[in-house]
């Protein structure tokens, strides 16, 4: 997972920053071999029996909080476990990160995602930038499949361009971990520009923190989506951290309250 050499190939970089600053996104088919994988997985399963009753109520989420085997998303993985740690920091996803924004990151979060066959809710189109509250707005959010996902289980889809056109107006939404929803989403534009990812174990998706996306819901009757997520801010920007605290705490009341967490 450190095969940082492997990023090295200036061709290669100029490609991947010429598609990215063009469409908002990159899709890199095999980032991770299958070896990798399954050691990831493994790592996993043992975070989620070992560590997770540890964690923090606000870093666990579950689509039914009364049914452990509908956990939703962890967050922050790598503050719990070397492993993540060594994912997060000094890895090839961090260096692919500053070849994408052309800038020094700063690792903020790595999150383990599932959407539960059946149950898995649709994820809201939206810009993770809203949520980020950044100045300048420069960043990236990974998200790497750890098994097969497509139109049946909630495969991710973006708006080409979007990351061009500013922060959308977002609204509340009811879904957990996603709080918040581009409210005029579904314009012609929006259906016009709108591409999706199949994916396989392993491959990666990275988007700017502007790129507007959603995912399907997992309308399968007995697979899963498990994914990984990874965010990083350019060195630059200058996130507003009384805002974002403010936002953070009263989200977690709120779920609370509604007992979600």
């Amino acid at each position: 997972m450190n095969r940082i050499e492997d990023l090295q190939d200036e061709h290669l970089q100029v490609n991947l920053k010429q598609s990215f600053e063009e469409n908002g996104f990159i899709f890199f088919p095999h980032f991770l071999n299958e070896e990798e994988i399954t050691s990831v997985k493994e790592k996993l399963a043992d975070f989620i029996q070992n560590k997770v009753p540890e964690m923090p109520s606000e870093m666990v989420y579950y689509e039914d909080k009364s049914a452990p085997n509908t956990l939703k998303q962890l967050q922050r993985l790598f503050e719990f476990d070397d492993f993540f740690h060594q994912m997060m920091f000094d890895s090839r996803f961090e260096k692919l990160a500053s070849i994408l924004l052309n800038d020094k990151v700063v690792g903020k979060n790595i999150q383990y995602f599932n959407k539960p066959a059946k149950i898995g809710q649709e994820t809201p189109a939206h810009q993770d930038g809203y949520y980020f509250m950044l100045e300048p707005n420069e960043a990236v959010t990974m998200w790497m499949a750890l098994e097969d996902v497509d139109e049946e289980n909630g495969c991710v889809r973006y708006v080409r361009g979007s990351h061009k056109k500013g922060i959308r107006a977002h609204g509340r939404t009811n879904v957990l971990g996603f709080s918040q929803g581009i409210v005029d989403f579904g314009t012609p534009e929006d259906l016009k520009n709108e591409v999706f990812f199949p994916t396989k174990a392993g491959d990666l998706l990275v988007h700017h923190s502007l790129t507007i996306h959603r995912a399907d819901g997992n309308k399968s009757a007995n697979r899963s989506r498990k994914a990984m997520g990874f965010i990083y801010y350019g060195e630059k920007a200058r996130e507003d951290k009384a805002a974002h605290e403010a936002y953070a705490k009263k989200l977690s009341e709120d779920l609370a309250k509604e007992k979600k967490i």
